[in-house]
């Protein structure tokens, strides 16, 4: 697609973005919708480990679930605004993931798929049996509602331009770094660590950085979540969310940014579309990857096999028409 048609159809898809709650006044669409803004960020976050480093994480609801809880307790006990809660819950999800991921960098295998499932598991038992910070089961009910120069965040419409706003924020972000230099050293270690380290590219230093960004990225959305529903318990943040997210990255196309948010939106629509069968919706999911596996094993929407960095591209033009 040439720079300016995609530029028209990025600018028409904003403009879509944008006047969607002034002409769709059903409040529960809007539900929906801000769960796709959720899911989307939460995937993206996860293809920048799963897709372009290629660790195999089973355990990101922990770090979504961490930063709901570490927002939520800092606005509550100790009267931060949304805004400081949010970039100190940031700041401490992307620690915890450094200090989990560190250790199993050395180790071959898929190591850290089994420490990160063991992570989700040991975090939702905190959350049950700390009663005396998370009131267990009960959950933690009447989050205060973000405010930003004196406007409050209260309705279904002021939550989705703020949901809006995390998307977009986190598209550009993935978007850049997908273009960058370091983006392309990440995809080169996911094809082969040994051939990166060769060339200069230090395999752990660039897994080790994806992995806490991503799991930063996800602590973002789980901050979002807490104030956007004023309640969390730990049954938010079961094993099973980790697989759906699992599912929009397989599904939408791995390492592939289109992919990944065609996945989550057709996730999370669909169970809404079928949801007597709402049982059922994990025997989907797995039907789907099956069924994209056999047909499609690169995804709805793929990545290409080799992607290019256009600044580099640009830069190579520069050069040749100088020489």
């Amino acid at each position: 697609m040439k720079p300016l048609p995609k530029a028209l159809v990025l600018s028409g898809l904003l403009a879509l973005l944008l006047v969607i709650p002034l002409v769709i006044t059903q409040s529960y669409i809007i539900h929906i919708i801000i769960n796709c803004f959720i899911y989307i960020t939460l995937s993206l976050s996860l293809n920048l480990i799963l897709g372009w480093s290629g660790q195999f994480s089973l355990g990101h609801v922990a770090f979504y679930g961490m930063g709901a809880y570490f927002t939520t307790l800092l606005m509550m006990r100790a009267n931060l605004n949304f805004w400081l809660a949010t970039l100190l819950s940031t700041v401490a999800v992307g620690l915890v993931s450094w200090v989990l991921c560190r250790p199993t960098l050395k180790l071959r295998g898929d190591y850290l798929a089994v420490v990160t499932l063991g992570m989700g598991e040991v975090f939702r038992l905190i959350c049950n049996n700390w009663t005396a910070v998370t009131r267990g089961s009960r959950g933690l009910p009447n989050i205060p509602n973000p405010e930003l120069f004196g406007y409050v965040f209260r309705t279904k419409t002021s939550f989705y331009y703020l949901g809006l706003a995390m998307f977009l924020l986190t598209l550009i972000f993935i978007s850049r770094l997908n273009t960058s230099g370091y983006g392309m050293a990440l995809r080169t270690i996911r094809e082969d660590d040994v051939a990166a380290a060769s060339i200069g590219i230090y395999p752990v230093k660039f897994k080790l950085s994806s992995f806490v960004i991503g799991c930063s990225i996800a602590g973002v959305a789980g901050s979002f979540y807490a104030v956007y529903l004023g309640f969390i318990s730990p049954s938010s943040f079961q094993f099973s969310e980790s697989m759906t997210m699992m599912a929009m990255v397989v599904l939408g196309g791995i390492g592939s940014i289109p992919g990944v948010i065609i996945g989550s939106t057709v996730l999370t629509a669909l169970p809404e579309v079928l949801r007597s069968l709402s049982d059922y919706r994990l025997v989907i999911y797995g039907a789907l990857m099956v069924l994209m596996m056999i047909f499609r094993p690169g995804g709805i929407w793929g990545s290409k096999l080799r992607m290019r960095n256009i600044y580099k591209v640009k830069a190579m033009g520069r050069k040749a028409q100088v020489s």
